[in-house]
C-alpha cells in the first residue's frame, strides 16, 4: 500500500488539472449512510422499496410518505467534512485541482471549502417552492414534519420540493456540461468511493483523455482494468497521508 501512495503523490504532484469525482464513499466516515452497502438505505424495510419512494411518480402521488422517509433518512445534520473532502479543497486552493464532480447531495465538499462543484444530483440544502420558484433552506424540510399536514408548503400555498434528482428525473443540463467540460480537460482523475453503477453520471468518466486515471475505492468497480492506480482501501486512509503541495 506504501508504493502506491508514493505512486499516487508522484502523479498528483506532476499533475496541474485535477478533477475528481466521488460517490456516497466520501461522505460515510462523515457519519452519512450509503445507499448500497449492506447497512445502506436499500437494505431496510420500509413499506415501498426506497428506490420507489425516491421517485418523481411517488413524490408527485404519495407526497406524504415520499417527505416521511426523505426526513428521516436524507436530511442529516451535524456533520462535518472528513480529511477528504478537506484535502480536495486544499488542492483546489493550492491550483491543483479544478473541481469536483459529486454524486453526493449533502453540500460537505462546500462546507469543506471547495468552491467548484458539480452536483449531479442536487443538494438537500436547497428547496424551492413548485409553485412560485421560491427558496429554502433543509430547517424548513425537517420542520414540516411538524405540521397537521405533514408537507412543506410554500407562503404562497406551493409544495416545497428538495433540489435533489428523483428517480425518473433528468440530471441538470448545466452541470452535466460542466462537469464534462472539467473531465474533459483534466490530465488527472480521481475517481473514488463510487461503485459506479449509477447511470448516467457513471458514464462521465469516458470523457477523460488526460494523463493519469485512478480509482480509490473499497471493492472492485467496472472501470479497474482501466486504471493508471487502483487503490482498494477507504478514502480517509489514504487522502491523511497525501500531502498538498503548493
Amino acid at each position: 500500500m506504501d508504493e502506491k501512495i508514493t505512486e499516487l503523490q508522484k502523479m498528483i504532484d506532476e499533475s496541474k488539472n485535477i478533477v475528481f469525482f466521488g460517490g456516497a464513499g466520501v461522505s460515510t466516515e462523515s457519519g452519512i449512510p450509503d445507499f448500497r452497502s449492506q447497512e445502506g438505505l436499500y437494505s431496510q424495510e420500509w413499506k415501498y422499496p426506497p428506490e420507489t419512494i425516491i421517485s418523481r411518480s411517488f413524490f408527485d402521488h404519495n407526497p406524504k410518505e415520499f417527505y416521511r422517509f426523505y426526513r428521516k433518512k436524507l436530511i442529516i445534520k451535524n456533520v462535518q467534512p472528513n480529511i477528504t473532502h478537506k484535502k480536495l479543497a486544499e488542492l483546489e486552493a493550492a491550483g491543483k485541482l479544478s473541481a469536483v464532480v459529486t454524486q453526493n447531495i449533502d453540500g460537505l465538499h462546500q462546507m469543506a471549502g471547495s468552491k467548484t462543484v458539480y452536483e449531479l444530483h442536487g443538494s438537500t440544502l436547497r428547496n424551492y417552492c413548485m409553485n412560485c420558484g421560491k427558496f429554502y433552506g433543509i430547517d424548513f424540510i425537517a420542520e414540516s414534519g411538524n405540521t397537521e399536514e405533514k408537507l412543506p408548503r410554500c407562503e404562497c400555498g406551493g409544495l416545497v420540493k428538495p433540489d435533489v434528482v428523483l428517480y425518473e428525473e433528468g440530471l441538470d443540463d448545466k452541470v452535466i456540461n460542466g462537469a464534462v467540460e472539467a473531465i474533459a480537460n483534466a490530465d488527472m482523475l480521481i475517481i473514488g468511493g463510487t461503485s459506479l453503477v449509477v447511470y448516467p453520471a457513471a458514464g462521465l468518466i469516458r470523457y477523460f483523455r488526460g494523463n493519469h486515471l485512478v480509482l480509490i475505492n473499497k471493492s472492485e468497480t467496472q472501470a479497474d482494468a482501466s486504471a493508471d492506480l487502483v487503490i482498494h482501501d477507504s478514502l480517509g486512509k489514504v487522502f491523511e497521508q497525501i500531502e498538498v503541495k503548493v
